[in-house]
């Protein structure tokens, strides 16, 4: 039995940290896991920004709740749905997903979680486990699954590259350059095509 499993910001939805940036005129904000590919110091370095300027998780979730998923990415989730099963790993975290969820209609999303004080300060992340995507792909494989992974980031390639088929999806030109052998696309339709020939 198949399985997919996709990455989500950049995928199918904008990069929450990016929006947020903008928004709050923080430009080191737009930093991300196409930037920085050890996202434990990523966030880190995020959530320390944050403490500095006094913001937290309610003006985070106030931009989350205006983004949309990226145009197509919808329609594109509920034809892959239609042909096999569809799991999104992503390090993003419950707190931040739940209003993006909703408009891509409620996928099975595997993400982490925060710690939030009373406040709104956010005071630490907490993966779910380590190298949390490889992981999972590695967990369903177990239970019998052929997975199939498709993501834009540093933190994808161990996902895609474990996958009977992997691909690079709107990725960057130095990502790509140096994964020569994942097939890279920028189309929803020609992902579409390829994730079912693989199926």
């Amino acid at each position: 039995m198949n399985i997919v499993c996709l990455d989500l910001e950049g995928v199918l939805v904008p990069e929450i940290w990016i929006a947020f940036a903008e928004e709050s005129g923080i430009p080191e904000l737009r930093r991300t896991t196409r930037d920085e590919p050890d996202y434990d110091k990523l966030m880190s370095w995020r959530l320390g920004i944050l403490r500095e300027k006094g913001l937290g998780l309610p003006q985070i979730q106030d931009v989350i709740a205006r983004i949309d998923p990226l145009p197509g990415a919808r329609e594109f989730l509920d034809a892959l749905r239609e042909r096999t099963q569809v799991v999104i790993l992503s390090d993003t975290f419950e707190e931040f997903a739940r209003p993006l969820m909703a408009k891509l209609g409620w996928p099975m999303l595997m993400c982490n979680s925060l710690e939030v004080a009373p406040t709104g300060e956010i005071l630490s992340h907490r993966m779910r486990c380590e190298n949390s995507k490889l992981t999972t792909v590695r967990a369903l494989q177990s239970c019998g699954f052929e997975t199939i992974a498709a993501g834009d980031s540093f933190n994808d390639l161990g996902m895609i590259h474990a996958s009977k088929a992997g691909f690079l999806f709107r990725s960057t030109p130095a990502i790509q350059t140096d994964n020569p052998d994942l097939p890279a696309f920028e189309r929803y339709d020609d992902l579409l095509a390829a994730i079912t020939e693989a199926i």
